[in-house]
């Protein structure tokens, strides 16, 4: 096996407990998964199943209790420039522009070895690939949810990382402002080749965007139930896909599977 088969991403016997005060909480378990080089991974599931828990697993800000994880053959110990995290709040930095904010990321990863001139070129250009070159001077209160979201992604490209980690990165913004986003992400990783791992709750948002949908069981000790794989071409127009029987089916899988086998249980008050 060359370098260019073995997945980028390994996630071997890994399990998460917390203690509480009314003892263990076990998050998670036996989570096997590995992520090819540039791979779209969506991770789904009902509230409680794991999904930021596993994504902050990969990013570094949380240590597994068993297991390992493992990025091109090195075990990851907290955070690191290899891994760029795009939240569900853009946590901008309010005093600066959308420029100084992508710099600052930027600054972090390549100021000990590139001019200041460098840094500022690629901080525009990154803000350029998610069509934010109007803004650079503007701060973040004076730009959309969405505007934020983009230079927010704009940041975390910016560093080169290994690996893009989105967790729920559209989930607040308005339907339309979503879908727009969503393509602008299609467009941004065929650009980039980027591999990606994102939570979502969204069922089309899944289909629309992944190769790969990795289904979570519910929580507690929640694991990974399913993985579909979605062999939809790219590019992808989300006008297209609608009347696409391929696409109504996986849509039909994810969605037997959350709400058929592994729907909540409601309790009488």
């Amino acid at each position: 096996m060359s370098k260019f088969d073995k997945p980028m991403l390994q996630i071997a016997d890994v399990g998460m407990t917390f203690a509480t005060r009314r003892g263990p909480f076990v998050a998670l378990r036996d989570i096997q998964l590995n992520v090819k080089r540039g791979e779209f991974v969506s991770l789904i599931g009902h509230s409680g199943c794991g999904k930021s828990t596993l994504l902050n697993l990969v990013s570094g800000l949380t240590t597994p209790t068993s297991g390992v994880l493992l990025l091109d053959d090195r075990e990851l110990k907290g955070p690191g420039p290899d891994r760029g995290v795009v939240f569900q709040n853009h946590s901008l930095l309010p005093w600066l522009s959308c420029l100084d904010n992508v710099y600052l990321a930027v600054e972090r990863v390549f100021g000990d070895k590139e001019s200041k001139a460098r840094l500022t070129e690629r901080s525009l250009a990154a803000l350029e690939l998610v069509g934010m070159s109007h803004a650079v001077a503007k701060r973040p209160q004076e730009i959309s949810g969405g505007m934020k979201q983009r230079v927010g992604i704009a940041r975390a490209l910016a560093m080169e990382p290994k690996m893009l980690l989105m967790d729920e990165p559209f989930g607040a913004l308005d339907a339309l402002t979503r879908a727009r986003l969503q393509d602008e992400l299609l467009k941004i990783v065929a650009t980039t080749g980027a591999t990606v791992m994102m939570v979502t709750h969204d069922v089309d948002e899944a289909v629309l965007l992944s190769d790969r949908i990795v289904m979570m069981t519910n929580g507690p000790a929640a694991t990974i139930g399913e993985v579909l794989s979605v062999d939809l071409p790219r590019p992808r127009n989300r006008v297209e896909l609608v009347g696409d029987p391929a696409y109504a089916r996986y849509r039909k899988e994810v969605i037997d599977f959350l709400y058929m086998r592994h729907s909540h249980v409601e309790r009488a008050a």
